[in-house]
């Protein structure tokens, strides 16, 4: 029988767990915002890129992004560059659950510190190599919705270094294969450390040691990836600069 000295102490340690995961979050406050699209109709992505057979349309107040007779993959770019420390929030909904994958590619920028938008970069299409293997820039990208049909039920959020390829966490269920809720993702960089929530639940903590694979990627671009059998729509992104810590 369990005594009430022990119920007292696991409650004791839960208690603690959770104190110290709340205050490990409000060390990423928010700072000026820097960046806001509504992605409310199609003159709010008038200066945005995207690369493969992505195709957009505005409704009430949301974008849909998908490939026509899932053609294939594509990328979406936003057009600015953001710090190595920031904070991205924006909110989704799977309009197909059937399949598909959805990445949030950031930090990207060419290796000697060029845009990736540089006339002397080859042009991409959507083909992940292009991005992952790259020889002309680096990225960070996380899988926060996976249910590609090469890879069906994975649901597991991925984290990988680019170029390269290379993964460094693969931990926590991204959005559930099935819901179709609105769910809002909150995306966090401070320099080396990188977190990423669905709806306030962690599903990536990682810190890139600056040796491993290579040195700390900084600011860059950030780019919503699709897989061609994906169907989702996406509202209110916002940046923010990263506060300074304050503990």
């Amino acid at each position: 029988m369990i005594s009430e000295k022990n119920i007292y102490i696991v409650l004791l340690i839960c208690i603690s767990s959770i104190t110290a995961a709340h205050s490990q979050d409000k060390i990423f406050s928010k700072g000026d915002l820097i960046y806001e699209n509504s992605f409310s109709d199609k003159n709010q992505v008038a200066d945005w890129t995207m690369e493969g057979e992505g195709t957009l349309e505005f409704r009430g107040d949301w974008m849909e992004m998908y490939s026509p007779a899932e053609k294939y993959h594509h990328v979406f770019w936003c057009p600015k560059d953001f710090p190595s420390g920031f904070v991205a929030e924006w909110e989704v909904q799977n309009l197909k659950t059937a399949a598909g994958l959805c990445i949030i590619i950031f930090a990207a920028k060419g290796k000697n510190g060029e845009d990736i938008f540089d006339p002397s970069f080859p042009k991409r299409d959507g083909t992940f190599n292009q991005y992952t293997k790259s020889k002309f820039f680096n990225c960070y990208h996380i899988s926060y919705y996976a249910n590609g049909r090469d890879d069906p039920g994975r649901e597991t959020a991925h984290l990988r270094k680019n170029s390269g390829f290379q993964m460094v966490q693969e931990k926590e269920p991204g959005i559930p294969l099935k819901s179709t809720a609105v769910h809002r993702l909150r995306l966090v960089k401070d320099d080396a450390r990188i977190v990423m929530y669905v709806d306030d639940r962690r599903i990536i903590d990682w810190t890139d040691d600056n040796k491993k694979y290579g040195p700390v990627l900084k600011g860059g671009k950030i780019g919503f990836r699709q897989m061609k059998w994906t169907h989702f729509r996406y509202a209110n992104f916002k940046v923010w600069n990263l506060s300074r810590r304050t503990n």
